[in-house]
């Protein structure tokens, strides 16, 4: 069976930034309560007359220049997002006309900030398998189009974006070496989204998010035949600072091995994980050989984890 990994990644990062003081202008919250709740300083927002499909292809378009990979090899896409375009078609789909993907399947999974691992696992198993060669996965969010601006304890936290990954065989010591997935939905009512926006529990996911992810973490590190002391990098679904060092201290990590991106871009869902990827990637954060541990968390309740030895 082959090994599958990350052969090139891209990511698509909003222009407009807006920070905490410019949403105290347009509701009943300040910079101060934002950061020491979040570690949240500002996020992006996507213009009007960019969509979901807009920042996937984007994303999608870097991910293969920067794997050296055709569009027509592409076996697969697979688009992770809880904000379409429209119901349907996929934006997967769509995505696949404007890149010239002719030859790919294509399929949106819907498991909101978990979407990413959920998809990248997906994929993994397609290449293992030697059924594909080539699968394309994107998370890809704009949610700032289902905020609830009268409620200020979630829409503070969420921003736009989208990250893509071109999963491909990868040499024997390499690759996806374990994961792990799960889901709770006896607590599906805590994050959901109602007509138009979303709505949290917020005390829930919280008392969910530091409980699941360090578990998640340490158990994907089992699975792989690892120890704590074996993983080089943290990369956590960047949805709130606090759930975030939970998880850092329960795999006894020092900070400077932990990826942070949520003070800049703050909750931006399947987007989170790869956007903050391709940052550490370009600040030369994760190297070849590195263990890497990737986990997030989201609504479903899902969680997710991959423990990926770096490199092809």
């Amino acid at each position: 069976m082959a090994n599958a990994g990350i052969l090139g990644m891209g990511s698509y990062i909003p222009e407009n930034v807006v920070t905490n003081f410019d949403l105290e202008k347009k509701m009943d919250t300040s910079d101060e309560w934002i950061r020491t709740r979040t570690g949240i300083e500002e996020r992006r927002f996507a213009p009007e007359h960019i969509k979901t499909s807009d920042m996937s292809y984007l994303a999608a378009k870097q991910a293969l220049e920067n794997a050296d990979i055709k569009p027509e090899q592409i076996d697969l896409i697979i688009v992770a997002t809880v904000t379409p375009d429209r119901p349907f078609p996929a934006v997967a789909a769509v995505i696949q006309e404007r890149l010239g993907a002719k030859n790919a399947a294509a399929m949106d999974v819907s498991a909101a900030c978990t979407g990413f691992m959920y998809g990248i696992i997906t994929g993994k198993q397609f290449i293992q398998t030697n059924d594909y060669k080539y699968v394309l996965v994107v998370g890809a969010e704009k949610l700032s189009e289902r905020m609830n601006w009268e409620d200020r304890n979630s829409a503070v936290l969420f921003g736009d974006g989208a990250g893509a990954a071109v999963l491909g065989p990868v040499s024997n010591d390499r690759g996806i070496l374990a994961f792990d997935l799960g889901a709770d939905g006896a607590g599906s009512e805590h994050i959901t989204q109602e007509g138009q926006h979303l709505t949290m529990n917020g005390r829930e996911v919280f008392k969910f998010a530091v409980r699941q992810m360090g578990e998640s973490a340490l158990k994907v590190i089992h699975k792989a035949g690892l120890t704590k002391e074996d993983v080089d990098y943290l990369v956590p679904h960047q949805a709130n600072i606090r759930i975030m060092e939970s998880s850092r201290q329960r795999l006894e990590l020092p900070e400077e091995k932990m990826a942070k991106t949520v003070h800049k871009y703050g909750n931006t869902s399947a987007a989170s994980i790869p956007m903050t990827l391709v940052e550490e990637l370009d600040n030369g954060k994760i190297k070849d050989g590195d263990i890497v541990v990737l986990v997030g968390f989201g609504a479903g309740l899902t969680w997710g984890s991959v423990a990926i030895r770096w490199g092809k």
